[in-house]
């Protein structure tokens, strides 16, 4: 008799739609890989869409012609732009000049006040011995290096802030475009999907405005007391650098302290932990619960996806962190998508129950309108059908 065993032979297919859909994502990464500058561009142009819509819609309100809301809102917000500039940047280039001029004087005080104690002596003779001229030759040639990246920043922001205009200025053929793409089943979710969109924008436009607002009226109190002639200019350069998560309030720390170093001592340390203090506070409590608060994050999400965004992408990336953070949950839920851990069921069940009157209220209305009527049909059925969205 023999041993031998009949052999069992597994043989693994794959499916051709199934390759051809690992292809599409792969082509897609690449793509998004060579095109990141561009998606970049677009996805700031619809932050400024998302942030100035709701002032052009009201002023559309009032009687005035989009093409000219549109106009005034962009001239005010330039005047505004430049009115901060006049403010802050003469005063700030006074106090760098001064600080340069000064540093030689200012290095010999504090290395005989560091020469007085023993195990400070080491610090004192190593602070001799910089030489501030080479130091300050050095920083100079290393801004002239930024200057093609600063004119590649340059272009990048007037391409975005024309491809803003152009979105603010024709809204309703951007949207028929894109309600084009996608089949009319979709269409009210599609829908949704954009007023939750300009939502998220707008909370993520009104936190920033809270915390800029936040830290130059603490910094102008705190300077003022000290009775800094720079304060205000100061205290908005701090709201402006704000902006930028982490490091942006320590950036704006710098010439806070640097303004009361003639005041002694006791003023720096003073101006230095206030500063911190803050700092600490906002980036802690006042953020995450915020942004948490208007975007729909948890604090520790929030703070988990300024970390990953200024890891990636550095300071635009933390920027744009947490309205995409905003704008992929949104997705997940209002897709479907049923996450691990989640029960079935239930909220999502409801959800299903109610895209599909929704859809079936949508074709009902869509039957014969013009193609260009679609996007407005889509809101008002998203509108009457999810009482959670705002009827604004």
């Amino acid at each position: 008799m023999s041993d031998e065993r009949p052999r069992r032979t597994i043989r693994i297919e794959i499916a051709p739609r199934t390759l051809v859909w690992v292809l599409v994502g792969i082509a897609a990464v690449w793509l998004a890989f060579e095109l990141w500058a561009a998606i970049v561009v677009l996805l700031v142009a619809l932050v400024l869409v998302g942030t100035f819509d709701p002032f052009v819609a009201w002023l559309e309100r009032r009687g005035l012609r989009r093409s000219r809301a549109l106009a005034l809102i962009f001239v005010v917000v330039g005047a505004g732009v430049a009115a901060i500039l006049l403010v802050t940047v003469p005063p700030l280039l006074s106090q760098l000049s001064r600080i340069i001029g000064d540093a030689p004087v200012e290095r010999r005080k504090i290395a005989d006040f560091l020469s007085q104690y023993n195990w400070t002596a080491p610090l004192a003779r190593s602070l001799r011995e910089v030489p501030l001229d080479k130091v300050v030759a050095d920083a100079e040639a290393s801004l002239l290096g930024y200057g093609g990246q600063i004119l590649s920043a340059i272009g990048y922001a007037i391409t975005t802030l024309f491809l803003a205009i152009y979105l603010l200025a024709d809204p309703s053929r951007a949207k028929a475009v894109v309600y084009a793409l996608v089949p009319r089943a979709h269409h009210v979710k599609l829908s949704r999907i954009l007023i939750e969109l300009k939502t998220i924008v707008g909370g993520y436009m009104r936190g920033q405005v809270i915390t800029s607002v936040a830290i130059t009226v603490f910094t102008f109190a705190l300077l003022s007391a000290f009775h800094v002639r720079e304060a205000l200019a100061l205290a908005i350069f701090a709201g402006l650098t704000d902006v930028i998560p982490f490091v942006g309030g320590y950036l704006a720390s710098v010439p806070a302290i640097l303004s009361v170093s003639s005041r002694g001592t006791a003023a720096i340390v003073i101006v230095a932990i206030a500063m911190f203090v803050y700092q600490e506070f906002e980036s802690r409590i006042l953020v995450p619960r915020l942004y948490g608060r208007v975007l729909r994050l948890s604090p520790a999400l929030v703070l988990l996806a300024l970390l990953a965004g200024g890891m990636l992408e550095g300071i635009l990336g933390a920027l744009l962190a947490l309205p995409i953070a905003a704008g992929l949950q949104m997705l997940v839920r209002e897709l479907g998508v049923e996450l691990p851990g989640e029960p079935p069921g239930g909220d999502a069940e409801a959800a299903r129950e109610r895209d599909a009157e929704a859809a079936h209220d949508y074709e009902q209305r869509v039957t014969g309108a013009p193609v260009a009527k679609a996007p407005e049909i889509a809101d008002q059925v998203a509108k009457e059908h999810d009482p959670s969205i705002d009827k604004g």
